[in-house]
């Protein structure tokens, strides 16, 4: 069994910062220590994945919040950074569900403002939590939704200056950027045939065994939460499936629920 706290970045321990990191490296290549404490930096918190017997961190999910002018208003961003769970526990809702319990208290702190989920993707895996839990999200293969494309460029400029690629709208960190080592998400022919959703990630991040990575964001204000989340935290709070699996993530690519920083 499983449990999942929200600590901020302040609060951590040694200890618990080497034992994410020691997981982190696991699973990416190109995972120096000073870029992963670099990038913690940066961040509010993080959701702390632990083994309930004996408390052991099993998994993390790191989480930024920043503010933007949008269009003529300021937006709350809640940004998903770099995320991982062992794969023995690929399946697991629990980050899941603490997730969405964030999302929710951030949203009624201003209720009639928007917010968004801001992410970064070199996963499908990630990537499909955006198509099966929000009913408006960027890059959609249904539609454009041209102001949440030019959000996604304001978020990526602010956040990763000269990295974003605006013909392709992906990011590109070069060629030591870390990437998934072989199988953690890898994308075979017979699932690109089944799955439209997919299909199109892989069209739009052709690069994403290399590190490159496809900015997303979708809207996570009171108002859809209301309209279209409230079945994406019921499945987040049910008990744990015998098998699956889309919860690897990049909140990573072998993650139980969401993205990758």
């Amino acid at each position: 069994m499983l449990r999942t706290q929200y600590v901020q970045i302040k609060h951590l321990r040694i200890f618990e910062i080497l034992r994410m990191h020691a997981i982190f490296e696991r699973y990416y290549d190109h995972s120096p220590i000073d870029v992963f404490l670099s990038d913690l930096d940066k961040k509010d918190g993080v959701f702390l994945v632990r083994r309930q017997s004996n408390d052991l961190i099993v998994g993390f999910s790191t989480l930024g919040i920043y503010h933007f002018e949008h269009q003529g208003q300021r937006v709350k961003g809640l940004f998903s950074g770099d995320t991982i769970i062992e794969k023995e526990y690929w399946g697991s809702r629990t980050l899941q569900a603490a997730f969405a319990r964030k999302l929710l208290v951030e949203a009624l702190k201003r209720p009639f403002s928007r917010q968004y989920w801001l992410l970064i993707s070199k996963g499908y895996k990630t990537y499909l939590l955006l198509t099966r839990n929000f009913p408006i999200f960027y890059p959609d293969r249904r539609t454009e939704h041209p102001g949440l494309q030019d959000l996604v460029g304001n978020y990526c400029e602010q956040l990763y200056p000269g990295k974003l690629d605006r013909e392709r709208m992906v990011l590109d960190f070069g060629p030591q950027a870390n990437c998934l080592k072989d199988s953690v998400a890898d994308i075979p022919p017979e699932l690109i045939a089944r799955d439209a959703d997919i299909a199109f990630f892989a069209a739009r991040n052709p690069g994403w065994a290399q590190g490159q990575e496809l900015p997303c964001i979708a809207q996570a204000d009171l108002f859809t939460f209301a309209k279209a989340i409230w079945p994406f935290i019921r499945k987040a709070l049910k008990p744990k499936a015998r098998t699956g699996t889309l919860p690897t993530g990049d909140l990573a690519d072998a993650s139980a629920a969401l993205p990758h920083d």
